[in-house]
């Protein structure tokens, strides 16, 4: 016998819309279901904008779910548009009930943790940490998303493989890009072009900051990592205000020139009032190629990251770990500009 029409609808609870991560059902997107004698379903499923890039995903899912039960003959999927009034509903239904815009991490009852990841200087590797503890998060069963607030310097959608992506928008709410299990945004996202120049001043700095925390919809999540641009201009500031309970880590090299400008990071963090949880040093040793990890050639000196992690917690009153060092590594370099995160191709690393 073919299944009755609820029953296909119970299937098709366990499809989850690709980016959204609910299920369709609960997302109003089934407009309909109908059961033919010979067994054929067919399902119309309403897209939340046309040009939808996940919509095969979204087809083949729907397929696979309905055609495990028993009686279905064959699967005839439709795909609709949602409606302006749809839209908005969905937004409204997305934001818990609350139609107006508000940033989901600052609100008292967030369950979020929230990192910035802070450097005094650029080239230390900021990124590289950002994307490889996102993926390492990830790995372990967290939901993570990353926020690239290195608005001029941004570069972590090439270090996802996914520079050539762009966000859907449904109406006036952005769908972060799903990349490693990870949900990214980026203003390098949004930009028209790839090789399009940022070239804007405080006030829209803070205003792209806003828009890519509260249009965006991140879903529950356990760990958001903001990826900060160096130094300690507009967009620290603008995250210390904007993100009260945000804690910050801060990534320096061992050698005395990095670390003293990474000091400086840590203590922006208690000028906006924000807590540091502790210091990373990058590249921080070379295993010897020949006599193995025992022998560690210190290309950049030794000691920077402790000293850090010591300065700060004299200045700021309270202990601040070094977290860890993370060695020099040639595929850490090539997992980057490949879009395959070290610590997804290699996470014993």
């Amino acid at each position: 016998m073919a299944p009755t029409a609820d029953q296909v609808t119970t299937a098709l609870g366990g499809v989850l819309d690709p980016e959204i991560k609910k299920p369709i059902t609960d997302l109003g997107m089934v407009e309909s279901v109908v059961v033919r004698e010979d067994g054929v379903v067919a399902v119309r499923i309403l897209l939340t904008v046309a040009g939808c890039p996940m919509k095969d995903t979204l087809r083949r899912d729907t397929t696979a779910a309905v055609s495990k039960l028993e009686g279905v003959t064959g699967v005839e999927i439709d795909l609709g548009v949602m409606s302006a009034e749809q839209r908005k509903a969905l937004q409204t239904q997305l934001r818990g009930g609350v139609a107006e815009k508000e940033i989901p991490f600052s609100r008292a009852d967030s369950l979020t943790k929230v990192f910035a990841i802070a450097s005094g200087k650029g080239g230390v590797g900021k990124s590289s940490v950002t994307v490889n503890l996102a993926v390492a998060m990830a790995r372990q069963g967290l939901s993570v998303g990353v926020l690239d607030a290195d608005i001029y310097g941004h570069s972590i959608p090439a270090m996802f493989g996914v520079a050539d992506e762009r966000p859907t928008a449904v109406d006036d709410m952005i769908m972060p890009v799903p990349a490693h299990g990870v949900k990214v945004i980026s203003i390098g996202m949004l930009k028209p072009k790839r090789d399009q120049v940022v070239a804007w001043r405080g006030p829209i700095l803070d205003r792209a900051l806003v828009q890519m925390l509260a249009d965006v919809y991140w879903g529950d999540l356990d760990v958001l990592l903001l990826d900060l641009p160096p130094g300690t201009g507009d967009i620290a500031i603008s995250v210390g205000q904007r993100l009260t309970s945000a804690e910050v880590i801060v990534v320096t090299t061992p050698q005395e020139a990095a670390a003293e400008v990474a000091e400086r990071a840590g203590t922006m963090a208690q000028m906006v009032h924000q807590r540091v949880a502790g210091v990373i040093e990058n590249m921080s040793f070379l295993p010897c190629p020949h006599c193995g990890p025992e022998h560690r050639i210190e290309i950049f000196g030794s000691g920077g990251g402790s000293r850090v992690a010591e300065t700060l917690s004299a200045r700021l009153g309270y202990p601040i770990p070094l977290l860890g060092e993370v060695p020099l590594d040639e595929r850490l370099r090539s997992g980057g500009d490949l879009g395959h995160p070290l610590a997804l191709a290699n996470p014993d690393t």
